[in-house]
This record gives C-alpha cells, structure tokens and sequence, in this order.
C-alpha cells in the first residue's frame, strides 16, 4: 500500500488529464488500454466468475447494468451472465441512460428488447424509476453492476436503492457487484440531506461525497434503514442483500490506480478524472444559465466560462483566496453544444494539486463568490427557476440562503463540513477494504 504522502499529492488536472502521483517513487498513471493484462483491482463480477457465479446457480437472475458494467478485459457483464454455465438471465433493467448507454442526460428510458440477447429490458427511468411487481415477475434473485462516481446526486445509486426497497418488499434477494469508487475511499464532504429534500438526485442521508464503494453504501443503506423512498418519509425496507466484494482495491485509491479501464457510466463522465470534476462543479451547472462548465465541450464539468467572463481578471481574483489544493488556469473556447454553442467564451480551468487538502465540492462556491465580486452576478437570482433542483442536489435551502445572501464560501463552510465526522465514523462499519 502507498503512503499517504502518495495520496497527498496526486495531481488532478481537471479535463483530459492524467491522474499522476507527485512522488517520484509512484508508478505513472496508466492509459486506458483496450485490453489490460494484469490490473491491479479485480471487480466483482470477476470474483463472481472465479468463484464459479456463487449465488446464481440455478436461479432466473434480473440484472441492473450500463455499458460500465464490463470485466478487466471489457467483456460484459450482461454476455458473461447470459454465457454463464449454470444462471438463467432472464431480463434486463435501465437505469437514466439505458442499457446501453444511448439515451441523454434526463431523457426518458424506453422499456423494449435488448437486440444483442433478445431479453426484454424494463426502463428504471421512464414511467416509473422503481421496478413494479410485474417487472420482477419469474425473478428469482437481483443483480446491480454499475460504475459509481462517489457523489449523491449521480442517479444511479437512486435506481440501486428502490430496486433493493421493491426488492425488500417482494422478498427477492439482492446481489452487488462491488466496483472502485472513482474518488477514492477517504474523501467525504457536504452535508447530510435534509427532511423534505430528499429526492431522487438526493435519495439518501449521505453527504455528497460519501467515500463508499457502491457495495458498501448499499450495506450501510440496508442496515442503517436509510431505504425510506423516494420522499424520505415511508418506513425502512430491509431487502436480503450479497455483495460481492472486488479485489486489490484500496481506500486510497482513485480509479487510475487500479488499472482498470474506464468506461464511461454516462456521456458527460467520458474520463476517470471527470467523476473528480464531477462534484467539483455540477452543483453550479445546476443553474445553467449562470455559467458554462464544459458541457458542451470537450471538458465537461472541469471549466467555468461565459462570453462576459475577463479570464485574466477571473483567475487574478481566484489566486488571491488561496483556495487549498486548487491551481487555476485562464481558457477559451467555443462550446460545440448547448446553450453557447459556437461562441467563444473565457474562463478558467482547475487542477488539484493536492487531492488531499482540497475539498472538491467547495471549488464551484470559490468561483461563484469571485464572479460575483468582479461583475455582480449572483446564481441564486440567475438561476431562480432552477432553485428548487439546485436545493435537492445540495440536499438542503440552507446554501441557497445564506451563500445566496452574501456570496461568500466562508458563510458556509463550517456548515458544509459540520456533517462529515460523524458520517465518518457510521461509515466506517461498512468498510469491506
């Protein structure tokens, strides 16, 4: 295992970049090969084949899963069971972006059949985003393999916890395949979801980092009686849950340390890096017409831009906070997408010098505030028709009124953080690494 000096000083350019280790002893982050040989992590549906698909001898099996859902070698998980000696796949579920990965951001999922097996496919983002009754007919057990980001409002772990609350209900066991969680298993920030904020891109008591792999935030989920619905309100669902665990993997780790290829979960998350990105920017890109953040670029969720944007001025004013971990660079470019689509706008790029010492979440409040100060924006007011999804993804009002008040990060950093320690020491039970 590396140190935590290693850790310390991995280095997170904020676009196409590769995520590199300062320490001179540190091997190189790999480029994503088409087929790796020997990577250092072996997900679960690797350990699921080794031990000869235990489980699912025997059984009809429904099986959640995108085009991240593969092996080391990039065979899929949906053709490794549908081949597997033994297990009867018998139905396919969507999740936001399908099965295969073709649908866009937020746009419905259509129930149908999978051309390449033939097996119907029951969409978990269209009429309904939990599985009926119906949907689950001659199943016998659930299996969910997916590629986390580590942050809350990504929709997946929303569709894993109501088929693990239809599947409390209906008695039909749960099975995990455990996957690296991208940021790594030491990185927790934000705060908890409030009651009455709770929806489903904040399903969850959890922070919006939450360090957990996938497998471990189900269990803690499970046992801590955090399945409560949609609403937060329903009574707690206890479904009979298996993870299986991966191999290899370390709560240090970011995603390029496993060797691992990286298959994009979604459209907007095409690199390892962009899940860093990720939280470090989405909260802002939910008032989109306050700032482009690389949708519609090359570089989602890794820049801040507009046409009325002086980049030098903009990254001026972000050097002088000094903002821990974070290094920033001027650009321009032209969207090729969206809103700002051919035009040329000016921001700035971010990098993480220190993953350790930066908290991702906060970077987008360090801009916000300094765009306020140079030209007198404020996102809460741009972006007032957005407020209600802008409250739901932060879990809470408590940012759109006070941050949206003064326009400082310090105003709500001490709220931002308060939440972490104890989720620390809850979450801690549920370590399987």
């Amino acid at each position: 295992m590396l140190s935590r000096h290693h850790y310390r000083h991995i280095l997170c350019a904020a676009a196409l970049l590769l995520v590199a280790c300062s320490s001179p002893a540190a091997p190189p982050a790999p480029a994503p090969p088409a087929a790796p040989g020997s990577p250092r992590v072996k997900p679960g549906i690797e350990v699921l084949r080794d031990r000869g698909f235990a489980g699912l001898e025997g059984k009809r099996v429904g099986l959640v899963t995108n085009p991240s859902g593969v092996d080391s070698r990039l065979n899929s998980t949906i053709d490794i069971l549908f081949d597997a000696p033994g297990v009867e796949l018998v139905a396919l579920y969507a999740p936001e972006h399908g099965v295969r990965g073709d649908v866009y951001a937020g746009g419905k999922v259509e129930s149908g059949k999978d051309e390449h097996t033939g097996l119907p496919v029951h969409s978990l983002f269209g009429n309904t985003r939990q599985p009926t009754r119906e949907m689950l007919q001659g199943v016998d057990i659930m299996v969910y393999d997916i590629q986390d980001v580590g942050s809350r409002s990504y929709t997946f772990i929303s569709t894993l916890g109501l088929v693990m609350r239809t599947c409390a209900e209906t008695g039909i066991p749960v099975m995990v395949l455990d996957r690296p969680n991208p940021l790594g298993g030491l990185k927790v920030e934000g705060p908890l979801v409030r009651d009455g904020y709770h929806s489903f891109v904040s399903q969850y008591k959890i922070p919006y980092v939450y360090g957990l792999t996938v497998g471990e935030l189900a269990t803690l989920i499970n046992e801590e009686g955090l399945n409560r619905g949609q609403n937060g309100k329903a009574a707690p669902l206890k479904c009979e849950l298996t993870v299986v665990p991966m191999e290899g993997w370390e709560r240090w780790m970011l995603f390029n340390d496993t060797g691992l290829p990286w298959i994009l979960p979604s459209p907007n998350i095409p690199y390892a890096e962009t899940a860093i990105c990720y939280p470090s920017a989405g909260l802002c890109g939910e008032m989109y017409n306050y700032l482009n953040i690389g949708i519609g670029y090359t570089l989602p969720f890794a820049t801040f831009a507009e046409e009325w944007v002086d980049a030098d001025e903009l990254k001026a004013r972000l050097d002088s906070y000094h903002v821990p971990g974070v290094a920033w660079r001027t650009i321009h470019y032209q969207p090729i997408s969206g809103r700002l689509s051919g035009k040329l706008i000016h921001g700035v790029q971010y990098y993480y010098t220190d993953y350790e010492a930066a908290t991702l979440t906060l970077t987008q409040f360090y801009v916000m505030q300094a765009v306020w100060e140079l030209y007198g924006k404020n996102p809460i007011t741009a972006g007032s028709d957005r407020l209600s999804t802008f409250n739901k993804v932060c879990g809470t009002d408590f940012v759109s009124k006070n941050f949206g008040q003064t326009m400082k990060v310090s105003d709500i950093a001490d709220f931002w953080s308060a939440d972490v320690p104890a989720f620390k020491a809850l979450s801690k039970k549920y370590h399987l690494y």
